[in-house]
């Protein structure tokens, strides 16, 4: 949250035309000159560092960590949409700013780490700006070392039932606290090799998150529609057309990016039939769950005060849940879909870093 204050006024000193920036937030265009293949990496690699899979695990690890009850849960959206925009306003600020530094010197398309970003602003612009930018990223590297972590040492608790809490003390949970530890260490040691291609391997990790999204959204989407665990907190028809929208949106891209590395020279009318295509089957599949949902007989609504009782039943009174075969269907397809575009995902970056060597 502090790295985001700290890039407006790195904004204000870099100084990029206001009008286009608003113009090119609001109408994307396609990068002049600039290979399809590599614009598609970076597009999900935006969406992959935005909304990364392990968001999802770690708000609800958290949540639970910190005993929030279900009647806190408005206040958690308000957090939520407050966070929500004031990570734009920041994304917005380091992607204009750097982009105004850097237009038409050498610099420009020859992005190596964050340490030379902040030199060239140095360079163009002074030390004050640059040094904003640098507190800012350190902010969010220590905010992401620290979630991610946590968010990784959690998924690793749950899955080995080892006790796995901030409000255990060390003693108390050493599987927990150790593995907390070790990614962390295993992350500063990654980030001092000398001469890593830090910034490449952001870009790939981030991207290998984002073609991960679509599978990790479609099992959270399918937990949530599970009243057995939810109950009247169970996903409205609103809330699971929009998430099948934004999944559906996510696999578009995924599928560009796979068409782009298998098919380099795929043109811009290729393109168009694959967002077209992509997003009638979108709309088409929104249709039918609307028509599908509509025709469920309605429950009668809870009120306030028992949404707010509710509490999951223990794991161990919880059946199994039975998959029918159209889920197993689906579910194959989207084990196939990871396979193929994580492989291209990871073919492209280290073309890319061989490309750069």
């Amino acid at each position: 949250m502090l790295g985001s204050f700290l890039l407006v006024p790195f904004f204000l000193l870099v100084h990029p035309p206001l009008g286009q920036v608003l113009r090119d937030t609001l109408i994307p265009a396609y990068p002049h000159g600039a290979r399809l293949s590599e614009v598609m990496l970076l597009i999900i690699a935006i969406v992959g560092t935005t909304v990364a899979p392990w968001q999802l695990f770690f708000q609800q690890s958290y949540v639970i960590d910190k005993r929030i009850t279900p009647r806190f849960v408005r206040y958690q959206r308000v957090d939520l949409l407050i966070g929500i925009v004031v990570v734009i306003v920041g994304g917005i600020a380091i992607m204009a700013g750097a982009a105004a530094a850097f237009a038409g010197r050498p610099e420009f398309g020859n992005f190596a780490d964050t340490g030379a970003v902040a030199t060239g602003i140095a360079k163009y612009y002074g030390r004050l700006p640059a040094t904003l930018f640098a507190i800012a990223l350190i902010d969010a590297c220590l905010i992401g070392a620290t979630a991610v972590s946590l968010s990784t040492a959690y998924a690793i608790g749950d899955v080995f039932t080892l006790r796995h809490s901030l409000h255990r003390k060390p003693a108390e949970a050493i599987g927990f606290y150790a593995i907390y530890f070790a990614l962390i260490v295993l992350a500063a040691a990654l980030v001092l090799i000398p001469r890593a291609p830090l910034g490449l391997l952001t870009n790939a990790v981030q991207t290998l998150a984002g073609v991960l999204l679509p599978s990790a959204s479609v099992f959270l989407l399918l937990l949530c529609n599970d009243k057995a665990v939810l109950g009247p907190w169970a996903n409205s028809r609103r809330v699971n057309l929009f998430t099948s929208l934004v999944v559906g949106v996510l696999v578009i891209l995924s599928v560009i990016l796979t068409a782009s590395v298998i098919f380099p020279d795929i043109g811009e009318h290729a393109i168009i039939a694959i967002l077209l295509a992509g997003a009638a089957t979108v709309l088409l599949a929104g249709a039918v769950m609307l028509l599908r949902r509509g025709r469920e007989v309605a429950t009668q609504p809870l009120d306030q005060a028992q949404r707010d009782s509710w509490r999951m039943p223990p794991l161990a009174q919880l059946a199994p849940v039975k998959l029918s075969l159209r889920y197993r269907f689906w579910m194959g397809v989207l084990r196939g879909y990871l396979i193929v575009a994580s492989a291209m995902a990871v073919y492209k970056a280290v073309q890319m870093a061989f490309g750069h060597a």
